[in-house]
């Protein structure tokens, strides 16, 4: 789940990181008060959507009254923001941050994240932060530096203060600097993130370190002992189609192919959208019904599928464990009756009951090709949308 900046620095704020003074805005007239209520000289205007790019896009503006403040959100608001993550149609800025600007010095990059090849929580960080991160990891890995976590004990002292001097922090700040990785790691722990980033971490003129900008996205499978934060969801910046898969108790990506694949479990449903790659065709959808649907949930999984127009096929695949074969072919059958399924429709069933499961599709009297095995069925499926 991806929180706004406004959201991200809330919980900096809590966790005592320094951020810049602000509150968020929904109309115009909200970002002129906001910017009279920080009482600064100078002001920065940002839009808030989950994607990154903003300031190259045109969604971060400084400001120097109330009035451009509100002829800024004016010009942003109701409006989609087209930045290099959000694609071509952009995503509609509902909200705003305004916060006070300040005497930038040198700008950083930090991030938390889980390394999986380790098995850990690293942080990254680079002393070339500002938009153009990703084309330095690109450009100059070695810009890049490095720190394992500990994931109980969290980020050492002596860690953050080897990784500050790496950085070229200021002597003067590298305390400072070291107690701010510190507590980004804190937050990462704390609120079980897979991602917590700030770009740019930057220190100012007067001397201080300071959480610029702000990242923050929590695991999903976590919500669930992270109540305050799981309210921070923004249903608004969510594809409608994965929303509504979510509430029917489904895991749905939208993908720009033609194929739309239902699957049981993560795992062989990645294995689906390579074979399906590599008979020449080009998935719609990742779309796992886990390993106890439900035909009601089978009827939706179809509907979602089907909601996609670029969509020209269906194929099923299942491994029959938890989820019997012979159960998820009358799933299919009721399913394809509701919906009054229109395209070729491709089933692979292996497993428990597998017998009395084809049985029912080969009896069911609807247009269902049957697969021996993956491979047959990703053949038929690409063959039958060519």
């Amino acid at each position: 789940m991806k929180l706004h900046e406004f959201q991200a620095k809330a919980l900096f704020r809590e966790a005592g990181l320094p951020v810049p003074r602000g509150r968020s805005a929904a109309t115009a007239d909200d970002a002129a008060a906001a910017f009279t209520e920080l009482g600064a000289a100078l002001g920065v205007v940002k839009a808030q959507i989950h994607a990154g790019g903003r300031g190259k896009a045109g969604g971060v503006k400084l400001v120097r009254s109330a009035a451009e403040a509100r002829a800024v959100a004016d010009a942003l608001l109701g409006k989609p923001l087209v930045t290099k993550q959000t694609g071509p149609g952009g995503t509609v800025v509902r909200r705003l941050l305004v916060e006070e600007g300040l005497p930038l010095d040198q700008e950083f990059y930090a991030a938390v994240l889980l390394d999986r090849r380790l098995e850990a929580p690293v942080l990254m960080a680079s002393s070339q932060g500002g938009m153009d991160i990703e084309e330095v990891a690109e450009r100059d890995p070695n810009a890049i530096v490095r720190e394992t976590i500990d994931a109980r004990a969290g980020l050492h002292a002596f860690q953050a203060r080897r990784l500050a001097f790496r950085l070229g922090f200021p002597k003067a700040l590298v305390h400072k600097a070291a107690a701010v990785l510190q507590g980004l790691v804190r937050v990462f722990l704390d609120r079980d993130a897979s991602l917590v980033e700030v770009n740019p971490l930057v220190t100012t003129k007067d001397g201080r370190v300071v959480c610029l900008d702000g990242k923050v996205v929590i695991d999903d499978n976590a919500l669930y002992r992270q109540a305050a934060v799981a309210g921070m969801r923004d249903v608004d910046e969510e594809d409608p189609t994965e929303r509504r898969a979510r509430d029917a108790g489904l895991s749905y990506i939208k993908l720009d192919g033609n194929i739309g694949c239902l699957v049981n479990g993560a795992g062989l449903a990645m294995a689906t959208m390579d074979l399906v790659k590599l008979h020449g065709g080009e998935p719609a959808n990742f779309l796992d019904v886990g390993g106890g649907a439900t035909t009601e949930q089978v009827t939706n999984a179809f509907q979602i599928i089907l909601e996609d127009p670029a969509v020209r096929g269906i194929l099923v695949n299942i491994f029959g464990g938890i989820l019997r074969c012979d159960v998820l072919a009358e799933g299919v059958v009721a399913a394809t009756k509701a919906v009054g399924l229109k395209v070729p429709l491709v089933v692979r069933l292996e497993g428990t009951n597998v017998a009395q499961g084809r049985e029912i599709l080969r009896t069911s009297g609807l247009a269902i090709v049957p697969a021996t095995d993956l491979t047959d069925a990703a053949k038929k499926i690409v063959e039958a949308v060519s």
